[in-house]
């Protein structure tokens, strides 16, 4: 179906997240940080990317941030966070057109979403 990138320093996380996508189809792409979750969207083979918040090497606002600034691609992204202050960080990324999940999550829901993603988007790769 589509090829998902899994950005998230959290093994258990990366792994569940793994393992539903390819129960229903998805090639998946894991990484450990923001930096190679930029790189693999760079190389232009990702259909849609999940990004934790807090990551080493380079957050998730600012993955988020370089993907829709300095690639300039619509990428439907859909961002983890276990912080708190999800009125703060919906603010923060509003512009950016991302989908916010808190943690705890629900894997269904997150494969859910990216199905329908990727059922509406002809080319997510390219604005």
């Amino acid at each position: 179906m589509a090829r998902i990138l899994v950005a998230d320093d959290d093994a258990f996380i990366v792994r569940i997240m793994s393992i539903w996508l390819t129960r229903h189809g998805h090639e998946v792409v894991c990484v450990q940080d923001g930096q190679q979750a930029f790189d693999q969207v760079q190389l232009g083979n990702i259909d849609v990317a999940i990004s934790d918040m807090n990551m080493p090497v380079m957050d998730g606002a600012e993955f988020v941030r370089q993907v829709r600034e300095k690639l300039k691609l619509k990428l439907p992204i859909i961002v983890l966070s276990a912080r708190c202050d999800r009125d703060r960080l919906s603010e923060m990324l509003a512009e950016y057109d991302v989908r916010i999940y808190p943690k705890p999550f629900l894997p269904s829901q997150i494969v859910s979403e990216i199905n329908q993603m990727v059922a509406h988007v002809a080319s997510p790769r390219s604005l």
